[in-house]
């Protein structure tokens, strides 16, 4: 029997996210990193950063990040695996490149990467593994070991991130007044993005009307549906909508938004609605804003009962898809055929990001896939 960990040739766990302001001082700056290279204005960045300051300038999003980073600690601690989990966020403190310098000084060499955006897209994956790439290049300039980094695949339809949102839309619908919920309809949503992203989204044979990121979301809406109908005995109206919005108006984005849809289907006679986050990991700024706050003044507004089901954050059951995973991903590194959980009609994602998955408008190095410059 070897003696190599389970995790091995692994050594160490990266949870790479977007980052967010802690306080109002932190607003513009973050944004400013957010948008850098697209010329915004200050004055307009101070406009865009409202919906922080509505919170005190301060994301819900690195708090979720920190409990998730102790939830996987405590599960991976657990099974026995003695796997360091580091965090790094592209845009904001932890900064990823501060994070990988800790790590290599630390010893570690081989990094699997956990993204806290479950499906492919362009700004989901393909622009993390830039941000991977760009804070490798920043090591090597500096004379620093370059590690090898991998990025777990996909896990929209793992049943540890699904389930959780099965029993979210089950404890939203109860949340609703009992004289509309049964007929209450579901709305999934997801961040809107440019038709023309969404179109080349995943691998090249996926590209094509709403790419990879549609269908996946898709999938996973019906998923959920369907156990939803299983265990309450009633089949649902349900849509994909989207929320988010931003750039350039004549610019094609995917649709119908949260609150466009809300008016849609009240005025067909909908006597509620579940909003059900399934494009989030955590309940950040998008989710606090765009939906318990904008759409959910949109209901009162039409008189229509709301509510939201909540995501799937620190749930332990997400903790442990993630260690499933890691340990996957391991054992196919070590050349072994593990079993690939997955949900719904898609089956499990793919390991290595192809050649032309998810392409950017400006190609730019890329870590942890086929092109990687630093395989």
């Amino acid at each position: 029997m070897s003696d190599q960990p389970a995790h091995a040739p692994y050594d160490a766990l990266l949870l790479l996210s977007f980052g967010g302001p802690e306080g109002p001082d932190d607003v513009v700056p973050f944004l400013e990193n957010v948008t850098r290279g697209r010329g915004i204005p200050r004055e307009r960045l101070k406009e865009v950063g409202r919906h922080y300051f509505l919170f005190g300038g301060v994301s819900p999003i690195n708090d979720q990040n920190r409990e998730l980073l102790r939830v996987l600690r405590e599960e991976l601690a657990g099974a026995g695996l003695d796997l360091p989990v580091y965090w790094g966020n592209r845009n904001w403190t932890p900064y990823l490149t501060d994070t990988l310098r800790q790590l290599v000084a630390d010893g570690h060499r081989r990094v699997l990467t956990l993204a806290t955006s479950a499906y492919a897209s362009y700004s989901g994956c393909r622009q993390y593994r830039e941000n991977l790439a760009d804070a490798l290049a920043a090591l090597e300039a500096e004379g620093l070991p370059v590690p090898r980094v991998d990025k777990l695949r996909h896990y929209f339809n793992h049943p540890g991130f699904v389930r959780p949102m099965v029993d979210a839309t089950l404890a939203a619908l109860d949340a609703l007044p009992e004289e509309v919920r049964a007929g209450a309809h579901l709305a999934f949503t997801t961040h809107s993005i440019p038709t023309a992203a969404a179109d080349t989204s995943g691998p090249a044979e996926d590209h094509g009307d709403g790419g990879a990121y549609v269908a996946q979301h898709l999938d996973v809406a019906r998923t959920i549906a369907e156990a939803v109908r299983a265990e309450t005995g009633t089949d649902r109206p349900w849509e994909l909508v989207y929320q988010s919005r931003s750039g350039a108006p004549h610019i094609p984005w995917l649709e119908p938004d949260i609150c466009d849809h809300l008016e849609a289907v009240h005025g067909e006679g909908a006597p509620a609605v579940v909003m059900v986050p399934i494009g989030f990991v955590s309940d950040h700024m998008e989710v606090k804003y765009d939906l318990d706050t904008e759409a959910v003044a949109k209901a009162a507004e039409l008189g229509l009962p709301v509510a939201r089901a909540a995501t799937v954050g620190a749930d332990p059951r997400f903790a442990a898809a993630v260690r499933e995973l890691v340990l996957e991903r391991a054992a196919a590194e070590r050349g072994e055929r593990p079993e690939r959980c997955a949900l719904g009609a898609l089956g499990p994602s793919h390991d290595l990001c192809p050649v032309g998955c998810c392409p950017a408008r400006s190609p730019r190095p890329a870590a942890a896939g086929a092109d990687s410059p630093y395989a």
